[in-house]
């Protein structure tokens, strides 16, 4: 297999989330400059070679009709399941080779833009659809859920609606929380790529969003299992609300402690297993058990770890923490609603960190800016992210699939499975 495949192409990723608001499935966008010169069979050997039999299920997503075809008429039938953009199915031969991709057994997800369903005649071909409603069909949906809520525990009339959400299928810019809730917990959808972030949080404009119930029960379990260090800062970490209130917790006047506390391993060492199990507990009572949050949570975790693996090999893991933590609280603002820099001040932080989170300058930006574009379709715009930050896109590619490969699954269902 050629080592440098991966040198030829750049990806961007997009988590598909389903009922119980775990990664179900990622999306990998496939761009390329010469989708001609692309040998697809190695191709899809080296990005299957990243994934685990433990990871979300994987959909390619060629960003050119090109790459397409090339992916159609090579990809072994046993990989990844390939998306099929319904604006290339207009060209008569490209329909033609979904058919015969179908009939040798390779597994083809529709995709469409809003309002789009697949014809006919192609159908078949098609395990899964990506849908994406339109502005009528949304609305029309809105109402089957108000009409569901309002006679959830009575005896009622229909509404005389029927919602164009149907089970099984994946739906994509989903943009409030009471549609997703309705695609996913009404009408049974398998998935919902990307999620609303904007309006889950506009829902706690009022409140204070507080540190999810799951990841503090599973901290005060690591701690009483006597996991190590490393362990227990990882889960802490991946929770970034609680790692943030972690840092103003270990700076607080309160414990009256000499010396500052710039990272989470510092905090660990210094304040010790009982201590912070017992702050644990004090947060206990007021976690959120909120679902939708998971998606956001989890979706700022990966940006640290992404962070973190994009240092060069050599440099240390002090190092690769930091940057952990810089990538951890790139978007804490969302979820304290205020501005980054008041959030910032409150908690001391290496000036490499500032410099990255405020001005976007110094040895972290790069690795900021790389790890934000990545969360994208647009694969010439992270090529140029890339460039511009003097990181090789191949080098990127390997750390980008070396993550996702890896992250647990926490649905049993293949992505094609009913």
């Amino acid at each position: 297999m050629p080592a440098s495949i991966l040198d030829q192409v750049t990806l961007g990723y997009q988590s598909v989330w389903n009922r119980l608001r775990q990664c179900c499935a990622v999306q990998l966008f496939v761009g390329t400059d010469q989708p001609a010169n692309i040998d697809a069979p190695h191709l899809v050997a080296a990005i299957s070679s990243f994934w685990s039999a433990q990871a979300p299920s994987l959909l390619l997503s060629p960003q050119s009709p090109q790459l397409l075809c090339a992916l159609l008429d090579q990809a072994p039938v046993d990989s990844a399941r390939i998306e099929v953009n319904q604006a290339w199915l207009q060209d008569p031969t490209t329909a033609q080779r979904v058919h015969h991709a179908h009939q040798r057994g390779l597994q083809l997800v529709w995709r469409g833009e809003p309002g789009q369903r697949p014809n006919v005649a192609l159908k078949p071909c098609f395990e899964r659809t990506i849908v994406n409603l339109s502005a009528d069909e949304a609305l029309t949906s809105l109402r089957v859920s108000l009409h569901k809520h309002h006679h959830a525990n009575q005896e009622a009339p229909g509404s005389g609606l029927r919602s164009p959400v149907l089970a099984g299928q994946i739906y994509e810019c989903v943009a409030s929380r009471v549609l997703v809730e309705h695609c996913l917990d009404q009408q049974g959808a398998w998935g919902v790529a990307g999620w609303p972030v904007e309006d889950v949080l506009h829902g706690y404009r009022h409140q204070r969003i507080q540190p999810g119930q799951q990841a503090i029960i599973h901290l005060i379990e690591a701690i009483d299992a006597d996991e190590s260090n490393e362990q227990i800062e990882q889960a802490l970490v991946d929770e970034p609300l609680l790692a943030y209130r972690f840092m103003r917790y270990a700076n607080s006047a309160g414990l009256g402690l000499r010396t500052e506390i710039e990272s989470v391993r510092h905090g660990l060492m210094v304040l010790g297993c009982a201590l912070i199990r017992s702050w644990l507990l004090e947060q206990l009572p007021h976690a959120a058990s909120d679902l939708n949050l998971q998606p956001i949570r989890a979706a700022m975790a990966l940006r640290a770890h992404l962070m973190a693996h994009l240092l060069d090999a050599g440099e240390g893991d002090e190092l690769r923490r930091e940057v952990s933590l810089c990538g951890v609280l790139s978007q804490i603002d969302l979820l304290l609603g205020e501005p980054l820099a008041g959030a910032l001040q409150r908690i001391p932080l290496p000036g490499r960190i500032n410099q990255a989170l405020l001005s976007q300058t110094g040895p972290y930006a790069p690795y900021l800016s790389v790890a934000a574009a990545l969360e994208s379709s647009d694969t010439r715009a992270i090529q140029q992210v890339c460039d511009s930050n003097g990181l090789a896109a191949g080098e990127v590619n390997r750390v980008l699939l070396r993550m996702l490969g890896a992250a647990p699954a926490h649905s049993k269902r293949g992505l094609l499975v009913v």
